[in-house]
């Protein structure tokens, strides 16, 4: 099993996801990260008050061989000048460059937090399932419907029927009338929106595969999804939707329509040259 490179960002990720007793070890951590470095397993949990197995529990959970593999990453963090995990938080007295750079940090960290995050064997999955649709279709609400769109618009040129709803009731109506042969990409940046859910079950219902792409959270669309793609969010203060989310849906988008025109290049070249004649 390859070891995670991140500490801090499965933990925070995951959060939601854990249990009570699970939730007081993630805590520990990440209050006292310097302390554990000079602790064992044993003082760890006479700490928390919890037995050693739990610990050890908890460190295989965030993906590690065990304690010391976990204190391993978590030193590497530890030493770093800025710790990358901490979120930027835009104040009322920052300058137009301090805002800039906070935003284009904070970015930056979306993008090294979800690549250290992603299974590739569901990016492996994914290609593979819109390789072989007869149609696919891409759904999304509010900052996700610019994620679905972008991605009907680059997947037209890949060979393969495609479409995007941004509406919910005519995502409803869509997503019924798909077959076995189809793909429904749902994108949505909590997972928890009712519409969405509702969306994914009917494409289920009608017998298409379905790719959800979301954020690392608990969810029921999570557990409705045949390919599953989680991304991270490092969200600064004092926005209403989450930007950087979308940021990186739009590179996942980008990422499975280039293997999927790498997977399929003949498919994909006739359909792209006639396009770019268009424009000559």
């Amino acid at each position: 099993m390859e070891q995670p490179q991140q500490c801090f960002t499965r933990i925070q990720s995951f959060y939601p996801e854990l249990s009570e007793t699970e939730k007081k070890v993630a805590d520990y951590i990440l209050q006292f990260p310097e302390k554990i470095m000079h602790q064992t397993i044993t003082q760890v949990s006479e700490d928390i008050g919890v037995a050693t197995s739990t610990v050890f529990r908890f460190c295989q959970r965030m993906g590690f061989k065990g304690y010391q593999a976990m204190k391993i990453v978590l030193a590497s963090e530890v030493a770093l000048p800025i710790r990358e995990m901490v979120q930027e938080k835009i104040q009322e007295h920052d300058n137009e460059r301090a805002v800039t750079e906070k935003i284009f940090n904070t970015s930056i960290r979306t993008f090294k937090d979800t690549i250290q995050m992603m299974d590739f064997s569901l990016i492996k999955k994914a290609v593979k399932a819109i390789l072989q649709a007869e149609r696919v279709e891409f759904y999304g609400i509010g900052g996700s419907g610019i994620v679905a769109l972008d991605a009907h618009h680059k997947f037209i040129g890949s060979g393969i029927t495609t479409v995007a709803y941004t509406d919910p009731y005519l995502q409803l109506r869509a997503a019924s009338q798909l077959t076995e042969k189809d793909v429904a990409v749902i994108i949505s940046d909590s997972g928890a929106n009712t519409d969405t859910i509702q969306v994914c079950e009917a494409a289920k219902e009608a017998g298409a595969k379905t790719i959800v792409i979301t954020n690392l959270t608990k969810s029921s669309l999570n557990k409705k999804a045949d390919v599953l793609l989680r991304t991270v969010s490092n969200g600064v203060e004092m926005r209403s939707e989450d930007v950087f989310s979308r940021i990186v849906q739009l590179s996942l988008i980008d990422a499975l329509y280039t293997n999927v025109i790498k997977g399929k290049k003949e498919m994909g070249q006739g359909p792209m040259g006639r396009i770019k004649k268009l424009f000559e």
